[in-house]
Formats: structure tokens, sequence, C-alpha cells
């Protein structure tokens, strides 16, 4: 697929698709690479901007909307949300319950990424770190660097990353043109850097779960 930008929209949608995952953009590249290795023609795909995570409270009502829309359409006997809190503060949640809808485990994509009880096992022992994935080493300069106007102003980096100790690379395929970018990202925020290749971890087994009907 087509390199999505922050901001962009995405659907991934096939004629037999009558399960739809209305997701971030930040898993859209991951999502169609299983859907498509797996041969999962029961699934479509609807992403919002992956860049409503620096602004998240449009993430509820955007996803809410999304169901609604959906739903319109009469096609889809399952709607399944591939979304964490996001630092929705648990209103993403409540629209879910509301909705009567079910999300993906774990709070965020770095931990169904790495595997959710590998991840709640070790976070206490990681408080100090900033986490990359794919979609962020490929888009630190926009959504990081950018997007906390650290390109205008680079002392907010201080301000904001003092606390820190070093890049995680959670890597979902093994790439070193990536790996070259978390490096240089690390490098722009003065930490140490660490790479780790998780593969799709606990997103791949939650859409297995999704089955035809």
């Amino acid at each position: 697929m087509k390199q999505l930008g922050p901001e962009e929209k995405f659907e991934f949608r096939k004629t037999s698709g009558d399960v739809l995952i209305i997701a971030c953009g930040a898993l859209a590249r991951e999502m169609v690479a299983l859907i498509e290795m797996n041969r999962w023609s029961h699934l479509d795909i609807q992403c919002l901007p992956a860049i409503w995570h620096n602004t998240p409270d449009k993430i509820p009502g955007g996803v809410r909307d999304a169901i609604h829309k959906a739903r319109a359409t009469q096609r889809y006997r399952e709607i399944f949300i591939a979304y964490g809190d996001c630092g929705t503060g648990g209103l993403l949640d409540r629209v879910i319950e509301e909705e009567g809808v079910k999300r993906i485990d774990g709070p965020h994509c770095y931990s169904f990424f790495s595997g959710n009880d590998k991840w709640a096992a070790h976070q206490d022992d990681e408080i100090t770190a900033f986490y990359l994935t794919d979609y962020l080493a490929r888009h630190f300069d926009k959504l990081v660097w950018q997007g906390f106007g650290m390109d205008a102003h680079p002392e907010l980096r201080d301000m904001m990353f003092s606390n820190y100790t070093k890049v995680v690379y959670l890597a979902q395929t093994e790439d070193e043109t990536l790996q070259e970018m978390a490096r240089a990202a690390a490098e722009k925020l003065q930490l140490a850097y660490e790479y780790r290749f998780t593969g799709y971890g606990d997103l791949a087994a939650d859409m297995a779960k999704l089955e035809t009907a």
C-alpha cells in the first residue's frame, strides 16, 4: 500500500467484507499486510488520521461517527475498534460501551505490538523509555518533532524529554531504512537507542479472532 500520511484517512474494502475494523491510521500498513498474508476476505478497514494522537479529544467523536456511518450502510455484521485508549482518558471506552462494539485489548499500540502480557510485566522497568513503532519511525518529524513544536523551538526538547533516557524502537518489520530513521530520531532527542523486533504481536491474534460468519 502507499505510504499513509498522518493527516490522511484510509479505506481498504473488499466486496465480500462484512466485518469492519475502525482503526488509527498508524496501523493501516500492518493491518493490510495481515489481511493479505492470511487472505482474510471478510475484513474491511477504515482508518482515521494518525495525527489525532496529538489532539486525542478528536478520537472518541471520530470513532462514534465512523460507527454510525458504517451501520447506516447495513453492510457489516460486526464492527471492531483497533485503538487503545490513546490519550482519551477513558472517553473512547465510553463510546465503545455505548455503541456496543469491541476493541483490541491493550492500552496502546506499544502494548499490543509487544504482547500485552509481556508489556504489563516489564513496564515498571522502563518508565523513562520513549517508544517508536514502524509508523512513528517513518513519520517522527511530522508527528513528534514538528507536532510538538520542536522544529521552531528546539528548547522544548529539554522541557518535554528531559525525563527520558532512551528511545526504544518496537519494529513490526525488519527494515534497515526504518532502523536508520529510528536511530536518527534518538539522536535528535539526544537519547540512547534500543531496537526490538516485535512483529505484529497481539494485533495479529485479535484480528484472527474476527472470524467469518
